[in-house]
């Protein structure tokens, strides 16, 4: 289980950071792929308008890269109501203390420049990201390695939700919670192949806000201005360049050929008559490979009709989401002795 907070269209950041994770998976495992729209509130309330079209055209990248609705489970957060009843649950588990000491939460706050101006929700979501992982009780959650402390967190109520209200020992190893009469699997992150990818700028993380991100559906010509726009300092073509710097990390990441990247490497690094410009240029080829398909897959939903095809997709998923979330519910309201009722969604 993972998922996205609508902001905008993916890059290729989240590609390797989680994106191609979750196509793998869904051959694997029962897959539920969350659209985080009620988190995009926590900082965007006054635009919801934006967040509905970004909902949509998150999944137009998804459905592109290759997430088949047919063999995993595409969920709108705010049509699960389970998620906001485990989230008020969920709350009273956590320090508050502890929450905002979450650093993943600190850099956003710094990020954003929200200073002490943002809303009670913002840190709730932090909890909030709890109730969307344990809703479906997973056993891995594909993130980048800057979600870490989330799931950290997430692991943290599983735990002691498990302890608290389902008898678990607390020498009960976290893989064994569930046979030990748990609720809650306690989940594990799965990260990219690339950890961070840095930005076309070589100094902040890819992303979408700081003009540095080359996204799942530029075009061709856009990929090759971006690629162009690295900068490495390096004056000459028989100068030693530095493989460690932000084009060699991108050409790792993107040139599949073994070979040809230690070729690469070895000629750079020694200064073997290789410029930047003929790297740049078997970089920006590769990147493009990658994404023609997701190109070609992306524009059936471009076309008249698009939105609402993916609006059906959205709640053909939701629909079937709900059925495992309400039963967490459930079970979690028998185990905390609020088994009152059933409820049936209509």
């Amino acid at each position: 289980m993972t998922g996205d907070t609508p902001t905008g269209r993916l890059h290729l950041g989240h590609y390797v950071g989680s994106l191609e994770n979750r196509v793998r998976l869904q051959d694997q495992y029962d897959c539920y792929f969350l659209l985080a729209n009620m988190h995009a509130f926590t900082t965007r309330a006054d635009r919801p308008a934006d967040i509905r079209q970004d909902t949509i055209e998150i999944v137009k990248d998804w459905l592109a890269a290759g997430i088949d609705p047919q063999r995993a489970t595409i969920v709108l957060q705010s049509e699960v109501p389970a998620i906001a009843e485990l989230t008020w649950f969920f709350a009273m588990l956590i320090p508050f203390n502890k929450v905002m000491r979450n650093p993943t939460l600190k850099t956003e706050i710094d990020a954003k420049g929200l200073g002490d101006t943002y809303s009670f929700g913002f840190p709730m979501y932090a909890v909030g990201q709890c109730a969307d992982i344990l809703a479906f009780r997973p056993e891995l959650v594909p993130v980048g390695v800057d979600q870490e402390a989330h799931i950290e967190m997430c692991r943290d109520v599983a735990v002691k939700f498990n302890q608290q209200f389902c008898g678990v020992g607390n020498r009960v190893e976290p893989a064994d919670h569930v046979k030990g009469g748990g609720l809650f699997p306690i989940p594990k992150a799965l990260f990219g192949r690339v950890g961070r990818l840095p930005g076309i700028d070589g100094t902040q993380k890819m992303s979408k806000s700081l003009g540095n991100a080359i996204m799942l559906s530029d075009s061709p010509k856009e990929v090759q201005k971006k690629i162009g726009k690295i900068t490495t300092g390096r004056q000459s073509t028989t100068e030693p360049g530095d493989i460690n710097n932000v084009l060699f990390t991108f050409v790792r990441a993107f040139i599949h050929d073994e070979a040809r990247v230690k070729e690469l490497e070895r000629r750079y690094s020694t200064g073997d008559n290789i410029g930047d410009g003929h790297v740049k240029q078997e970089l920006a080829e590769a990147i493009n490979v990658l994404l023609e398909p997701m190109r070609a897959r992306r524009a059936e939903f471009e076309k008249p009709g698009g939105d609402a095809l993916v609006e059906d997709v959205i709640r053909a998923g939701t629909t079937r989401a709900n059925v495992v979330a309400e039963e967490t519910l459930y079970l979690a309201k028998k185990a905390m002795r609020l088994d009152f009722g059933a409820r049936v969604l209509r």
